[in-house]
This record gives structure tokens, sequence and C-alpha cells, in this order.
């Protein structure tokens, strides 16, 4: 099968006439969009013609539910129909209309009008002119400001991102309230024209970042983007690793932190979850709520998700080095626990690990995709018979059952779920290693993973800093964090000539 050229999925993703100008003619461009849009019903075109006549002397062109229908029905048709009774100039129209509307802009070309029409905005024509206009009056029904279902905090603002743009850049708005804070906005997808926003805090950011942002960005030339999802595939720097080098979160302080540190935030519309690069490693250990309790607290609660992480990562598979291959590493009363238990279990250790984490990652998949009113309850109760059938059926150990709880158990102790999936993975590896090598395949295992992790670079940054490279002005809110009263400069993703986060008195 031939693969299809560029220019022949060009030609079949755009209009024919999307870079062409618009008609002097008001009928003319009338049809154009009915023909265009197939006459959908959405589609309302309201016309105004003079006594007498049969050409239109105005039109109003806008998709219903997405334009503020009271706007057009009790301003914009009603002056346009009083005024051109007055024989009034196009130039005048327009601008009587923007005092009244605020936000009037002249539209020349095809392809903008349609993006324009799209987006909610209606389209406003008027005899005489060779161009029409654009009014923002967008208006559609969105989901409200809610709290994050999956970043919860004890402590912090609730409030999360929404599937609505411009809401999404109020919400960082609030919080930082400096005109530096700047926003780009540029439209990505040949169909869907979907609005992609680049933020980021103008004179902190470093300048290089921001142009490789854009840059990428800019070179995507696909038919849809409907997800942030999309976009970072195509943006992060090791698309063929399993860790994530594109930071993502629900929360505006976590994004408004983010921005004060030098980093540049990334909003789909239609998503609630915002992109963030560059980004470190130990960005997905650290929560937005450490920053709102006691340094004290914050260390302790920071430090135990350091060690969860080993736990997910590693507890399964030193379990089957140890009782296959270093059986002399435990004290003889444990030893002789283990072996009653496994004495009638027909299977070797890393059978017994693979069936157990297989089952518990089915029961977790299956509690996601059902009904949340039964999918708790469903993946709960059902971990706990299946464990303890097993048990009784002689098919696993108890001892099994319990490092592969442990296990799980640790796993939800990471604040970004986009972490742990890759721990999961590796740990079937490990686990694999262990069964083979013993521990001095675990060993090698997490040297290769160290190597890896080493060489990852997220938009020109050290993905292990400052841990590798090592800086010893970053560790203050690296493993533990600091009182912000020591946090003298900003981490080393900000620039150099402004670093200074407060001055010391």
């Amino acid at each position: 099968m031939t693969k299809p050229t560029k220019e022949f999925i060009d030609d079949k993703s755009r209009l024919e006439h999307e870079g062409e100008p618009l008609a002097a003619n008001i009928e003319q461009n009338l049809k154009m969009i009915l023909k265009d849009m197939g006459g959908s019903d959405d589609v309302v075109i309201r016309e105004i013609r003079s006594a007498g006549s049969d050409a239109s002397t105005a039109a109003i062109v806008y998709i219903d539910g997405m334009s503020d229908a009271t706007i057009i029905n009790t301003y914009i048709f009603d002056y346009l129909n009083r005024s051109l009774q007055l024989e009034m100039d196009h130039k005048d129209l327009a601008q009587q209309l923007l005092s009244g509307i605020g936000s009037l802009h002249p539209v020349a070309k095809t392809g903008e009008l349609y993006q324009s029409l799209l987006s909610g905005e209606a389209i406003i024509f008027l005899i005489g002119s060779d161009h029409a206009y654009r009014a923002d009056i967008r208006q559609w029904k969105g989901r409200d400001v809610t709290e994050s279902t999956n970043q919860t905090s004890v402590r912090g603002p609730r409030e999360s991102f929404t599937e609505t743009l411009r809401v999404n850049t109020s919400l960082v708005r609030r919080k930082i309230k400096d005109p530096r804070l700047w926003i780009e906005t540029i439209a990505i997808g040949r169909i869907t024209k979907t609005d992609v926003t680049i933020m980021y805090l103008n004179g902190i950011a470093k300048p290089s970042v921001i142009s490789e942002v854009r840059s990428r960005l800019q070179a995507i030339d696909i038919d849809g983007v409907l997800e942030g999802g999309y976009i970072e595939e195509y943006i992060e720097d090791a698309k063929l690793s399993i860790f994530p080098t594109v930071y993502n979160t629900e929360l505006p302080d976590s994004v408004a932190a983010q921005l004060l540190e030098g980093r540049v935030a990334i909003l789909v519309d239609g998503s609630p979850n915002v992109l963030i690069v560059p980004t470190q490693f130990v960005s997905f250990i650290q929560s937005a709520e450490d920053y709102y309790q006691r340094a004290l607290y914050a260390s302790l609660l920071r430090l135990l998700r350091y060690i969860s992480g080993f736990i997910s990562l590693l507890l399964p598979s030193l379990y089957i080095a140890i009782t296959t291959f270093h059986r002399d590493m435990l004290p003889t009363s444990l030893l002789i626990s283990l072996a009653a238990q496994r004495e009638g279990v027909p299977f070797p250790a890393f059978i017994e690990a693979v069936a157990m984490e297989v089952t518990f990652e089915i029961l977790r998949e299956a509690g996601l995709r059902m009904p949340r009113a039964i999918g708790q309850a469903v993946s709960v109760v059902g971990t706990l018979v299946i464990g303890q059938a097993a048990v009784e059926a002689g098919i696993v150990s108890a001892a099994m059952v319990i490092v592969v709880s442990v296990t799980a158990i640790s796993t939800f102790t990471f604040p970004a779920y986009s972490i742990s999936i890759p721990i999961r993975m590796l740990r079937f590896v490990l686990m694999g290693l262990a069964a083979s090598f013993g521990l001095f395949g675990i060993i090698m295992g997490l040297f290769v993973l160290l190597l890896h992790l080493c060489s990852l670079r997220s938009f020109g940054e050290p993905y292990m800093s400052p841990l590798s490279p090592f800086i010893a002005s970053n560790q203050q809110d690296t493993l533990i964090r600091m009182p912000r009263w020591i946090h003298f400069i900003r981490p080393s993703t900000a620039q150099k000539s402004n670093r200074i986060r407060q001055r010391k008195k």
C-alpha cells in the first residue's frame, strides 16, 4: 500500500479556499459558509435588508450554543437594524459597535473567519465592506471550578482547573498579579484548531526554554488535538523512555509555584491538565501540600514518599532474590516460617509474585473503569477475597500476599500518578532479574536504571538535577524541605540574572 504524501493529507484536511480573501458581496460569503458547513442546523444566519431591497445590507453569523444570543438579539441586531436605516457608513457602524461590545476585530481571510466562528465568536458582515468583523461574545456551558479528585490535599487550595482555557488562565492570574506573566496562544490541529497557550514569567523563565517550547509546538502538524496528552507526546525529549519528562497537574497553585521557579506552563483548551516544562524527577515526588505545612512535617512526609518508592520498586524482587538464592541472609526462625508457608505451594517465588502482581493490576484497572459507586468496593473486596482464597487453596503463600499488598499500597503515596506507572513496569523487570541472578541482578538493573535517568533531559535541563549534576544551592528543597526563610534563590531552571527569591535581613 502506497503511503500518502504530505500534500495529499493537507488537501484533504484543509478547505480549498482557506487562505483566500472574503468576497465583497454579503450573499456570496453567506452561501460559502452554508456550503462549507453543510447547512448545519446550529449555524444561525440573521440578515438585515433595507426597505424595498432584496439584497442584504448586513448579516450576523454565529454558532448556536457557543455565542451569547442575548447580546446578539438585544444589542447587535437591533442596533444594526436602526443604524442601517439612517444609511450610516460601515466604518461608523463598526466604530459604534466597538464602543458597545468592547471587542470587535476585522476578518479578511476565509480561514480566519472559520477559526473565529467555530470558537464561539459572532461574524458581522456590513454592506460596502470588503471584510467582516468578529465580535468576541463567546458563551457556553462548562464545568465549574471544583476540587481535584486526582490530586487531593489536606491543607491548601481546593480549586482545580476545568476544560475551559480562559477559566484556567484566570485561575493562574489570580495567584500571580504581575504584568510579567505573559501568555501566548497558538492554534494546533488542521481540523480541530485547538487553542494551546504558553504561559511564563518574563525575566524569570529562560529565553532558550521559551523559544524551544514555542518551536516544538509550532512544529506539530496533526489533524486534531483533543487533550494535553497529544501535545505531550510531541514535545517530550525522550520519546521512547518510560519516564515522563513533562509534568502535568490539575492544581492552579502548583502551576503558579512552578512559574515562579522559571518553568513554562502549557495549557490546552478542553483539558484540565496543565503541562509543565522543563521538569525533574524530584518534581514528581514533591506535593503542593509540602509548602503549606511546617518544614519538619513536610520533610518527614517527603522522605516517607522516597522510602515508599523504593519499597514499591524493590520489595517483590528482594523477596524473590532472598528466598531463592540468599536464604542464609534470613534469621533461622523467619526462614523456617517461610519454608512452612511455601511447603504446599506448587510454584516458585517468581511465578507467585508475577501472578499476584498481575491480579492486582487487573483489579486496579477494573476499579478505575467501573462506575464510581461500586468501583472502589469491588476492588477492595476482590483483593481481600482473592488473596485469602489463593492462600487457602495453596496457590500462593501468605508472605507473598503481604509483600504484594505492601508494594501496592506504597505505590499510592506518589503525588503524581504519572510516575507510578514506570515504577510498576520496572517492578516486573527487576523481578525477572532477581529470579535469574539474585541480588546481583537487582544491583545491575538499578545501575542501568540510574544511568538511564542521568542521561535524560527535559528541554535541555538534566532530568535528575539537582542530584545529578549535584547543585548544592538547590538541596534545600530536594530530598527534604528546609524552612521557607532559608530559600534565598530560585532553582537552576530560572534565569541566572534573576534567581533572587528573597533578600537576607
